[in-house]
């Protein structure tokens, strides 16, 4: 059973398509939306819109990472030089605990403190787009 259990996952791992930049567009634009379907949750105050989009938002950002160019820079110089691939990993990390913080503060009717992760989150979002997508 555990031999199955090995090679079926081993067969997935290898069957596993690469994250390529057009994968990395559309959730980012699937973020984008889930902000502002927090924002209109919390301005209609209305809990079920706040947590659909920060549960979408939380998917999406699970998912991003940096596309395989980046992670298989072949220049050590590079690499050591950007960092993108740690810090891309550091700011997913945040987003998806401040998306975790905005569904438990505004169900429980601290609206200040969900808004106040949610400006964390854009934030972050800004700080990432400026440091890694040079705006």
């Amino acid at each position: 059973m555990k031999k199955l259990a090995l090679l079926l996952l081993l067969a997935g791992a290898l069957m596993a398509k690469d994250y390529t930049k057009a994968d990395r567009i559309k959730d980012m634009q699937i973020m984008a939306e889930a902000m502002s379907q927090i924002q209109t949750g919390i301005f209609y105050n209305n809990n079920d819109i706040v947590q659909d989009g920060a549960l979408k938002l939380s998917d999406a950002v699970r998912r991003v990472e940096p596309p395989l160019e980046e992670r298989e820079e072949k220049d050590p110089m590079t690499r050591y030089m950007n960092e993108k691939v740690k810090f891309s990993h550091k700011t997913t990390k945040k987003i998806d605990q401040k998306a975790k913080i905005i569904l438990e503060r505004f169900k429980n009717g601290d609206a200040q403190q969900a808004i106040q992760a949610y400006t964390k989150i854009m934030k972050q979002c800004m700080e990432c787009h400026s440091q890694l997508r040079t705006w």
